[in-house]
């Protein structure tokens, strides 16, 4: 079997560090290299020619941006989510792959080769919520803190980029919580959005 060559990618060294043991057992992939998600990574693609990259996404928020940047440069991506919540965030950011921080290698290394392949590769543990959204009406407790945030001032009646700036994010990260927030209240536009929020008390109108 062809070895599947991986780019590591995130901001923690240490993370990086820790999915590259993970994948050191599997026969199927090996590690070409690593890079953080700055102006040195497409550098890295071009002297490493990686055929898939593994996008360590941590447990926080505002990485659709430095994921992006790695499509961007020509590299299609798994990415490794701290939580599901983070699922919509990273698509849209186009990965084409996602798994669970933690995942076992074999999973992840069976991803990897997917994507590079040109398929898409979905964890089961995420794909329940991506593929059977919460009914109408949402749940509260899918809505992450900084979508709850993003909520409130959206129910101000400010834009995407006033948000943004309000938050002190991208106006692109602004629209990913904007497509995150209406999916998980089951709302097809902002003012559905708004009423939907205001009747489970998430907002004050």
């Amino acid at each position: 079997m062809e070895l599947v060559r991986v780019l590591l990618v995130g901001a923690d060294p240490l993370a990086r560090g820790g999915v590259a043991a993970l994948l050191a057992s599997e026969p199927s992939v090996r590690v070409a290299g690593e890079a953080a998600p700055d102006g040195a990574l497409r550098g890295a693609v071009r002297a490493l020619v990686p055929e898939v990259a593994a996008f360590d996404v941590g447990m926080g928020e505002g990485f659709a941006d430095a994921m992006s940047g790695t499509v961007a440069a020509g590299v299609p991506v798994v990415a490794l989510l701290g939580s599901g919540s983070q699922a919509r965030e990273a698509l849209g950011a186009g990965a084409r792959g996602l798994v669970l921080r933690g995942t076992p290698s074999a999973r992840l290394a069976a991803a990897l080769r997917a994507v590079a392949e040109g398929l898409w590769a979905l964890d089961a543990d995420i794909g329940e919520g991506l593929l059977h959204p919460a009914a109408p009406g949402g749940s509260s407790e899918r809505l992450t803190p900084r979508e709850l945030e993003f909520l409130g001032l959206l129910a101000e009646g400010l834009s995407n980029k006033a948000i943004a700036d309000r938050l002190g994010i991208t106006e692109r990260t602004a629209k990913f919580h904007a497509s995150s927030v209406l999916a998980k209240l089951g709302a097809e536009n902002r003012a559905e959005a708004i009423v939907r929020a205001a009747r489970l008390g998430l907002v004050a109108l």
